[in-house]
């Protein structure tokens, strides 16, 4: 199967661990942003996170994007309040998000290695590496809550996954039109 170049790559610049480093900057500074955006809902609160996961794994591919959300759970984890509704720390991640947090991790990554294997372009194929991760996501978010709150399974999956999935579908086509958009006027620049 042939690798496709995420978009960061095809914009050019030198690939060097200072650019790196900064892309994975930038992208943890916007989950964190994206993660004081909320809509509160009880036990999980429904954030613009996985719009700006799906932004990053679709414009970095895999390593680079799993690396920036490592990276933003390790700022949560020191103390910076990057987590929904400006929390922090280690114990945030053993409440009811916790398997969404540690989730986001493997979403990036899926995301960034779907578009490497050549879906990195056209708008539907776009959304689909875009929405099959973040369908995914559910898996740990879901039994992780199943396990750490009172809640039974179908429960948890009627609080942690039913009322995220129109917002899912959008946040993956608007993601999915904004990086098909990026790679048009890229098009359009070189031309």
């Amino acid at each position: 199967m042939t690798v496709s170049t995420p978009l960061m790559r095809a914009l050019g610049g030198n690939d060097t661990l200072l650019r790196q480093g900064a892309l994975v900057l930038f992208g943890s500074v916007l989950v964190g942003l994206s993660a004081q955006i909320s809509v509160p809902m009880y036990p999980v609160p429904m954030t613009l996170q996985t719009l700006m996961i799906s932004l990053i794994g679709l414009t970095y591919g895999a390593r680079l994007a799993g690396a920036t959300l490592l990276a933003y759970l390790a700022q949560g984890i020191m103390g910076f309040p990057v987590f929904a509704g400006g929390a922090a720390g280690l114990a945030y991640l053993a409440g009811p998000t916790g398997g969404f947090l540690l989730g986001f991790v493997a979403m990036a990554w899926l995301t960034g290695y779907l578009v490497e294997r050549g879906m990195s372009r056209g708008l539907g194929r776009l959304f689909l590496a875009a929405f099959i991760p973040a369908l995914l996501l559910f898996v740990p978010g879901v039994l992780w809550l199943w396990t750490v709150t009172p809640l039974d399974f179908e429960r948890a999956v009627m609080a942690g996954a039913v009322p995220f999935q129109l917002g899912g579908i959008v946040k993956s086509a608007v993601a999915a039109l904004i990086v098909s958009g990026a790679w048009a006027a890229l098009a359009a620049r070189k031309s």
